[in-house]
């Protein structure tokens, strides 16, 4: 069955498998994309409540031969849970399965279904004073799946790694509608393939994931927050290693913010408070969690100080209290909504070797005003290598002026950064947007292996299809 928007016989055929409520029409949320670049078709969107509910719509997509897309929270920036082209797909929205179903703190573990909120998940851990440590903007309406289906990565993962990491076992329906009972809550278990790790980061193309078995851990005693204006990028990455140094695994943020973000909220978001009246050009935020008995304020003092003595840092403010913390965070939180008000040409999520960024950053603005006149808002990720290379008009100008230029100035990024051995996708994933990046970079022989598992796996190719591989 080839299903299009106004065909009705494959949503008669599911309320007649399930109740009626699971299947609703299809709501234009279902098919947004948070930035507005893609929207998606869909001929019908499931919402069950249980795994059980899950398989049997997966079983009768591949019956019909209706693709699915597996549908978290919807704040995916590459185009992976909406469909422009091709049959109207089934959308499989995971949002009433958002049960945390146990919490074990004495094991450091929680289980979750794959709908559960990522804020419900860290207030989960912390009723059992624990600590759920990913941590991302969206977080207060991104799903748990989504997140593992993406590998999301953000702020903590100097310390605590992306979301694989965080991950000890899955639940998952296969796309033979068959259900993987993976919920193990062992560190160890080397008894072949590694299913979990194959479904992490696969972005709904090997199936869907309907529980997770998550780690956590304990809160640290005392937290810490500095904002400190640095030299340069080769200065914030001395700093880094100083700050390591210094404070070994305490170090969870560290996040370089370039004065053009400050200067747009500042244009855009003006009811945010800026910590500086005359923005430095490079600073970097830092979050600390120390053990008992240490204190942090004090720790990133001397941090401040060994830093001024190495002439790295020449300006910074220490938080005093949680809320002076909070409003550090508050604008470092904001840079994508400010990027968003003032209309990017392109963005890039990327991630190069920490010792490549300097030269990278250095580099690239030259080349890239080779195909146009733009400013340039760099922040991100600088603990991980992780950062969000943005280009935009001139002010006075606007994006659509720039849309003869804007591939030719996004291929040479890209270029540049798998020149030098980075990444066109650091944590964001391949989605729909990214296809052709990974088909022109990716290494032949994995890219064989990738298709290779999706077709044994999906023979029907019904799973998300056209993300990730086409």
């Amino acid at each position: 069955m080839s299903l299009n928007p106004a065909d009705t016989r494959f949503a008669d055929h599911l309320r007649s498998l399930l109740p009626a409520d699971r299947i609703r029409a299809v709501e234009p949320r279902y098919l947004e994309d948070p930035r507005d670049i893609a929207h998606g078709r869909a001929g019908v969107v499931a919402v069950p409540k249980t795994t059980e509910e899950v398989a049997v719509l997966i079983r009768a997509a591949g019956e019909a031969r209706v693709g699915v897309i597996p549908y978290g929270g919807g704040t995916g920036l590459v185009g992976g849970q909406v469909m422009p082209d091709g049959p109207a797909p089934m959308v499989l929205s995971l949002e009433r399965m958002a049960a945390i179903r146990a919490v074990y703190p004495e094991e450091n573990v929680l289980i979750a279904e794959a709908g559960a909120i990522l804020a419900d998940v860290q207030a989960a851990a912390r009723e059992a004073n624990r600590l759920f440590p990913l941590s991302l903007a969206a977080e207060g309406s991104c799903r748990i799946g989504g997140n593992l289906g993406t590998n999301a990565g953000g702020v903590n993962v100097l310390r605590y790694g992306n979301t694989r990491d965080l991950c000890l076992g899955l639940e998952a329906v296969l796309p033979d509608g068959s259900i993987w009972h993976g919920l193990t809550r062992l560190r160890k278990d080397n008894t072949g393939y590694d299913l979990k790790n194959l479904l992490i980061g696969a972005e709904g193309t090997l199936g869907v994931i309907t529980a997770a078995t998550l780690k956590l851990s304990p809160v640290p005693a005392g937290r810490g927050t500095a904002l400190i204006a640095v030299a340069s990028p080769r200065a914030a990455l001395d700093m880094l290693a100083l700050a390591r140094d210094h404070l070994g695994e305490g170090v969870s943020a560290f996040e370089l913010i370039h004065r053009q973000g400050l200067d747009f909220q500042a244009e855009v978001l003006p009811q945010i408070r800026q910590p500086w009246s005359e923005p430095p050009e490079w600073c970097v935020l830092i979050d600390v969690g120390l053990a008992r008995g240490l204190d942090p304020q004090q720790a990133l003092a001397d941090l401040f100080e060994a830093a001024m003595e190495r002439d790295l840092a020449y300006d910074g403010l220490i938080a005093q209290n949680e809320a002076q913390a909070q409003d550090f965070w508050t604008v470092r939180e904001h840079l994508p909504e400010a990027n968003r008000k003032i209309g990017a040409v392109s963005s890039h999520d990327i991630s190069l070797p920490l010792g490549a960024l300097p030269e990278f950053l250095a580099t690239a603005p030259a080349e890239i005003a080779r195909h146009g006149d733009f400013r340039i808002n760099c922040f991100g990720h600088l603990g991980d290598g992780n950062l969000h290379y943005n280009i935009f008009p001139q002010k006075g100008r606007t994006r659509a002026e720039y849309a003869n230029v804007k591939e030719a100035a996004r291929q040479a990024i890209y270029d540049m950064v798998v020149g030098f051995g980075g990444s066109f996708s650091a944590e964001h994933g391949v989605g729909r947007a990214k296809v052709g990046e990974l088909e022109r970079y990716g290494d032949p022989a994995r890219l064989a292996a990738m298709r290779a598992i999706k077709a044994a796996l999906d023979p029907l190719g019904i799973m998300n299809p056209g993300a990730v591989l086409r």
